[in-house]
């Protein structure tokens, strides 16, 4: 490619966040990928962003963003509840999007923009970031080739240091179910839609979810709140082709305790997915085997990134080769939409303890590859 990409971050501080640590490397590593632009809420910090990233500007208005003509792919990586204005912002300005998980905090507001997205004909891209790390794709490979046999089921447990017994101040809002960043919608939904991308679409459904911490404390505050979201989910379901899941995960484990553990169970062979991270296994490497003997795993241009951008970058990659080849290879808004249907209906779920039979739910491979 001979001239980049350019890519506006909304939410790139340089002083802390997820865009600092994720995706910046990641668009500063990616070839055919340039970072033109970030967006952080005061002028002088977003200056002091440009600066450290190596920006062409920093804007304090996200609409200067959509409004810069050099700017090809806008990326909203900021707090759920402000997804939904930027999105349809950068719809509105004809931009290419990549969006991180959860699209909306509701579903009435996640299909409003899906349909936007149609209808604005860009490629857009949400941050299910698993489906694009090396060792799932190996993995994926190796059971469509057979090397477990027929799959009996999957089994889950994943876990993450936040949502815990302790919150920061700045995180009170995540306790409201509304606000779409809890640990069902957040962990819970990146984990089942990794089951779903190894082993197929659901067929049936059902969940229980639990307060592990009822009470939290507000760090550096005497004071503790009442939890009104779930810190813990135990899902189980049916896959379409066969076989079942059974996941559990978990928030609140203690920093460098916070294992991820993957199994495929067939009837020739076992294969496993391990590894972790604080902030959940979709922040970062995971290790791959099959009957016990580690794999290799082949990380092509993104060899040697750093843990926590190396899944954010697949994405990229992704919505690069889809932009410059007019292709469709990202899950989308659209994919969004229905994982959100399904979470929705794992909430309800335990909510009246009925099992929920699938309604337009992700699928093992959304588009084609």
């Amino acid at each position: 490619m001979s001239t980049p990409l350019q890519v506006g971050i909304i939410g790139a501080s340089a002083r802390a966040g997820w865009a600092r640590e994720s995706h910046v490397p990641a668009v500063q590593r990616l070839g055919g990928l340039e970072l033109g632009a970030v967006v952080v809420r005061k002028q002088d910090e977003a200056d002091a962003a440009a600066k450290a990233f190596g920006a062409r500007v920093g804007y304090a208005d996200p609409q200067a963003l959509f409004d810069d003509p050099a700017i090809d792919i806008v990326t909203v990586a900021v707090k759920v509840p402000e997804h939904h204005d930027l999105v349809l912002g950068a719809l509105r300005a004809g931009k290419h999007i990549y969006c991180e998980w959860p699209l909306s905090p509701t579903l009435p507001q996640a299909i409003e923009l899906a349909s936007a997205a149609r209808v604005a004909s860009v490629k857009v891209a949400i941050g299910l970031q698993t489906r694009a790390n090396p060792a799932v794709r190996r993995a994926t490979e190796l059971i469509a080739q057979g090397a477990v046999g027929r799959v009996l089921g999957g089994r889950c447990y994943s876990t993450s240091v936040a949502w815990g017994g302790v919150i920061q101040p700045g995180m009170i809002f995540a306790e409201k179910p509304d606000a779409g960043v809890n640990l069902v919608i957040i962990q819970g939904a990146h984990t089942v839609d990794l089951l779903i991308a190894l082993l197929g679409g659901l067929a049936a459904a059902s969940a229980l979810t639990d307060r592990q911490y009822p009470q939290v404390t507000v760090q550096d505050e005497d004071r503790t709140i009442a939890r009104e979201t779930f810190d813990h989910i135990i899902a189980q379901g049916r896959f379409e082709g066969g076989g079942t899941l059974a996941a559990e995960i978990v928030g609140g484990r203690p920093r460098g305790r916070t294992p991820f553990e993957l199994l495929v169970m067939g009837d020739k062979g076992e294969l496993s997915l391990t590894g972790g991270a604080p902030r959940g296994f979709q922040s970062g490497r995971l290790a791959l085997a099959l009957n016990g003997e580690p794999q290799e795993v082949d990380e092509g241009e993104r060899a040697g990134f750093p843990d926590e951008a190396l899944n954010v970058a697949g994405v990229y990659a992704r919505l690069r080769d889809d932009i410059v080849n007019d292709t469709r290879s990202s899950p989308d808004f659209d994919h969004a939409v229905r994982l959100t249907r399904l979470i929705e209906d794992l909430l309800a779920s335990s909510a009246d303890g009925r099992r929920r039979e699938a309604d337009d739910w992700p699928r093992q491979r959304e588009v084609p590859s």
